[in-house]
């Protein structure tokens, strides 16, 4: 963050100062709102969450070496006071980055935020110093959070924006508010809460109301709801997509052997190919938003080319692949689940298992449930279900209570798997299957909603195989 002074953090958030001895002492680290992430010169911002409470931990964060705590009530060490932390960090990420001359890029979408701008933060990097959200940094805590990494010497902002409901994007945008706003996509993560998808491409598109005049909408050409939005704003709209019409366009769109896409670039200045080093053919749209950012920004062409076949990915848990020792490959994209991200997922894993069958392997999909569909949700997960089948995976593994059921029922219907496809109670019963099923070759792909905890058992297999070939170095 940009060096201020506790005074100067207590005017702009309208807070009261306790307990400070010296109100001229600057903030010179981070603003974190984990007392174990503190280090001198932190800001200790104070939450009360379901299961602990900031508050409780201000002394040890102090004596850690933070400055001072923004919290709602005196702590008895250096605190700046408000009614609301949350507003207060708003306020102050609005005026730190309105202090700089950073290029703020904001993007939404329902599926691929997190794996695009890790795309765009390795691209803007090469231009010069980029800060951007570590995992998925995109609400109302999350994004001020990451504003505040900004100094002096920052270039661009990359900023992820995610909202449950009409007007939760609106607030983002006017804490930072963006110079270039991109919309991926409109799908049906959160459907259960927006009611509809009419709703949801509502509340994405208030990422480009945000713009000024002189700014770039970034839009999903392919998406028709998202290709609508050039209405909503003043600002000049580019548009993205496998389209002719897209000015920043795939041509050629294939998959290599193993399950990597490739692609001519098309932008307005020049081509270029591409073959990225991410699995599946969902990245080439992601590309494509990135790489018309880098080329509003004045990168060639030819770099940026380059840089998307160099790029990999900054966040845990999204089609993260282990190749284990005994030739077993761990595909972790446990992350999160919706109906688009899991269809995307279960095509990367039939790309990458062609591969793998050449070698007598096979494809397991060892999935849980997609949270937050309301009504939609037996329907969805009855299709996944078929789609794995359509998409001859080998193995299906469906995770968990009554929706992993609709997974499994769907496969069934649809394919008459029998064995093929089986129903599990929980993490342990898969583990205990997959240990005793897999062979060498096979691939299995671990994706399911956060809530599910799928990630815990991806590790699981990647770690078992780790534990087998240190007790076979051990017992020679």
């Amino acid at each position: 963050m940009i060096t201020l002074s506790l005074t100067e953090i207590a005017a702009v958030v309208g807070g009261q100062p306790y307990d400070i001895p010296d109100p001229d002492r600057t903030v010179t680290g981070p603003v974190v709102i984990d007392s174990r992430a503190v280090v001198p010169g932190a800001l200790f911002a104070a939450f009360a969450g379901a299961s602990a409470d900031g508050h409780d931990y201000a002394a040890r964060a102090v004596a850690d070496g933070a400055c001072a705590v923004l919290a709602t009530r005196p702590v008895g060490v250096p605190a700046i006071v408000v009614p609301d932390v949350t507003a207060a960090l708003g306020a102050l990420a609005r005026h730190v980055v309105e202090s700089l001359g950073a290029t703020t890029v904001a993007l939404t979408g329902s599926v691929g935020k997190t794996g695009t701008k890790d795309l765009i933060a390795q691209l803007l990097a090469r231009k010069g110093p980029t800060i951007y959200p570590e995992g998925n940094l995109n609400n109302e805590i999350g994004l001020p959070l990451t504003a505040l990494r900004a100094d002096t010497t920052t270039e661009h902002l990359v900023l992820e924006m995610g909202a449950r409901y009409v007007g939760d994007i609106r607030y983002l945008t006017e804490l930072v508010p963006p110079r270039i706003s991109v919309v991926l996509n409109v799908g049906t993560a959160h459907i259960g809460e927006f009611g509809g998808r009419e709703k949801i491409a509502e509340a994405k598109g208030e990422i480009v109301e945000a713009l000024p005049a002189d700014g770039v909408a970034v839009l999903n050409a392919d998406d028709p709801l998202v290709r609508a939005m050039a209405d909503r704003t003043r600002a000049r709209v580019v548009f993205f997509g496998e389209s002719p019409n897209a000015a920043v366009r795939a041509e050629n769109v294939r998959l290599t052997r193993q399950g990597r896409p490739a692609f001519t670039l098309h932008t307005p200045t020049g081509c270029g190919e591409v073959t990225m080093r991410l699995y599946g053919e969902h990245h080439v749209s992601n590309a494509l938003a990135a790489a018309a950012v880098a080329h509003e920004l004045g990168m060639p062409v030819s770099e940026i080319a380059g840089a998307l076949s160099e790029a990999g990915t900054l966040s845990r848990w999204r089609m993260e692949v282990t190749e284990r020792p005994d030739g077993v490959t761990i595909v972790n994209d446990a992350y999160n689940a919706n109906p688009e991200s899991m269809r995307a997922a279960l095509r990367a894993l039939a790309a990458m298992g062609q591969d793998a069958q050449s070698r007598g392997g096979r494809t397991w999909a060892v999935l849980g449930l997609m949270a937050e569909l309301g009504d939609e949700a037996l329907a969805e997960h009855d299709a996944v279900g078929r789609l794995a089948v359509r998409l001859n995976v080998s193995k299906l593994v469906a995770v968990g209570g009554r929706e992993a059921s609709w997974l499994q029922l769907g496969a069934y219907n649809e394919g008459s798997w029998g064995e093929e496809s089986v129903h599990v109670s929980d993490a342990q019963a898969a583990a205990d299957l997959l240990r005793s099923e897999l062979r060498p070759g096979d691939v299995v792909l671990v994706k399911a909603s956060r809530s599910a905890g799928l990630e815990r058992l991806a590790q699981t297999l990647i770690d078992d195989a780790a534990v087998a070939a240190d007790g076979r170095g051990a017992g020679r």
